[in-house]
């Protein structure tokens, strides 16, 4: 059994957690949860938004499986996404968007691996207020971390049989944070990975370029903010943020997560669609199976994998997707489903 930090989150979070738990229960996934709270459940509880206690508990497992943590818009407290990320360094965030049968968007057949730099960028949080009447928000590159996150993405490239990988950027315009990312990434590329074709875009044409036909990409590396909205916006292709996973990697420590909001209007009615988190839970287990080699991991992934697919294919889906099923109901749908 493998040892994973469950971090339910807020609003729909225990309620997605609390079923795609039971799900992964039901495939005989071979990992035992270990619950810790961060976001306003912690606060709530009387610590600090994001507790030294759940850190540790981290840094003890190396893994993390979590819900939604609301985020305060202009005020309030910092972003635990972004505390987590700093905190253990996980430098590579990675977002699977493909098509999936029973949800019907406007393009088919989307295979998209979106890597994003997580510890950089604008959000590095460097802002101060110069006057009553100004704030500066610095956007930091260091020729380090971009380089690791150009090889981060060419290996994994490599490893997944990817065969193209696209940089969007805006170096026109900021020529030295923009490229030094380009710079690092085309170096990268020639030393160590010519078996990849790679590709520069600049950010506005390539998204143009998103939208018109998104089969045309393969895998995508952005910096820290390009990278965050372009995978809201790729999502959006097949069918919204409640139909994509997505993971955070360092070199020590992995932290899966639904990356939608908490949506704190709906919490409590049954209503939240589960399918995000349950994906992130696969990928957890893939990791698991990879880094690990466990096999009853990798079987746990595919027979869960198998039978959501099964289930949207069936009609099962919940309201977010145009179904009448509510979180529990989908959870059961997948769970009958397992092979």
């Amino acid at each position: 059994m493998h040892s994973v930090v469950l971090i339910p989150g807020d609003g729909i979070g225990p309620e997605v957690t609390r079923e795609v738990v039971r799900i992964l229960e039901a495939a005989d996934a071979p990992i035992s949860w270990s619950e810790a709270r961060a976001g306003i459940a912690a606060l709530n509880a009387g610590e600090e938004v994001l507790p030294a206690q759940t850190l540790r508990a981290i840094e003890r497992s190396g893994l993390g499986l979590k819900g939604p943590c609301t985020t305060p818009v202009g005020t309030g407290f910092a972003s635990v996404n972004v505390q987590l990320r700093k905190r253990l360094n996980l430098y590579a965030a990675v977002r699977p968007v493909r098509s999936l049968e029973g949800v019907p968007t406007r393009f088919d057949g989307v295979d998209l691996i979106i890597i994003r730099e997580n510890t950089e960028g604008l959000y590095s949080g460097a802002e101060n207020r110069v006057t009553d009447d100004v704030v500066i928000s610095m956007k930091v590159a260091t020729e380090s971390a971009c380089e690791r996150i150009a090889h981060w993405a060419f290996r994994y490239a490599t490893q997944r049989e990817r065969k193209k990988l696209a940089v969007f950027h805006k170096a026109n315009i900021m020529k030295m944070s923009d490229g030094i990312f380009i710079a690092a990434a085309k170096r990268v590329h020639a030393r160590d990975y010519p078996n990849i074709h790679y590709q520069e875009m600049i950010i506005d044409a390539g998204c143009m370029k998103l939208v018109q036909d998104p089969t045309q990409f393969d895998m995508l590396l952005l910096e820290n903010l390009y990278g965050d909205v372009v995978s809201d916006l790729a999502a959006g292709l097949v069918g919204g943020l409640g139909v994509v996973p997505g993971a955070n990697f360092g070199d020590e420590y992995a932290i899966f997560e639904a990356v939608h909001g908490s949506a704190p209007d709906i919490a409590g009615k049954d209503v939240a669609n589960p399918l995000a988190l349950l994906m992130s839970g696969v990928m957890l287990l893939n990791h698991i199976a990879r880094e690990r080699s466990d096999e009853r991991a990798a079987a746990s992934a595919e027979r869960i994998k198998t039978a959501y697919n099964q289930a949207l294919r069936d009609g099962c889906k919940t309201r977010d997707l145009g179904g009448e099923l509510g979180t529990a109901a989908f959870a059961s749908a997948v769970i009958e489903r397992l092979g």
